[in-house]
């Protein structure tokens, strides 16, 4: 299959010139307050965003939604969640990288941490990729893809982007 990336790139330049204003309206949001993703086992989820990643567990309570569920959060930092559920009793099989469906959530941390939390990774044998000097990517135990950003919120890899 043969791409045409010049298209690709006329049709993003006539898209930002169409829609991307020159005095931005406020956003209806006031943030991002959880995503929530799946957990096949609930102690195995927390030790690894809490006791590896340092995102403290917020709270664990029953998901409304399905009896016997748990649905838990941790702080990720600016006032906003990662969220999680379990479903015991259903076979939901592991997390899949599909198109159309989540690729990846990425998280804004401090230079300094995201190089303390680098060498957590490393020791604790979680294979991962390194891009740009910036950005980490690897997998939680139920394969979600996270990347750890070493830019300020609202910035990539460099630019302004918010």
């Amino acid at each position: 299959m043969t791409i045409d990336h010049a298209a690709i790139d006329a049709r993003r330049t006539e898209i930002r010139q169409r829609y991307l204003l020159p005095h931005r309206p406020p956003s209806s949001a006031r943030g991002l307050h959880h995503v929530a993703l799946l957990s096949s086992d609930v102690e195995r989820t927390v030790k690894f965003y809490q006791e590896l990643l340092e995102f403290p567990l917020t709270e664990i309570i029953e998901n409304r939604d399905y009896q016997g569920s748990t649905h838990f959060f941790f702080d990720i930092g600016n006032g906003n969640l990662l969220a999680f559920f379990d479903f015991p009793g259903l076979d939901l099989g592991p997390y899949r990288e599909v198109l159309g469906g989540l690729h990846h959530i990425a998280i804004s941390v401090d230079p300094a941490t995201w190089e303390r939390l680098r060498g957590k990774l490393e020791m604790a044998g979680v294979p991962h990729q390194i891009e740009s000097g910036a950005s980490i990517y690897f997998k939680d135990p139920d394969g979600a893809r996270l990347e750890l950003l070493a830019d300020h919120l609202g910035e990539m890899y460099g630019a302004r982007v918010l």
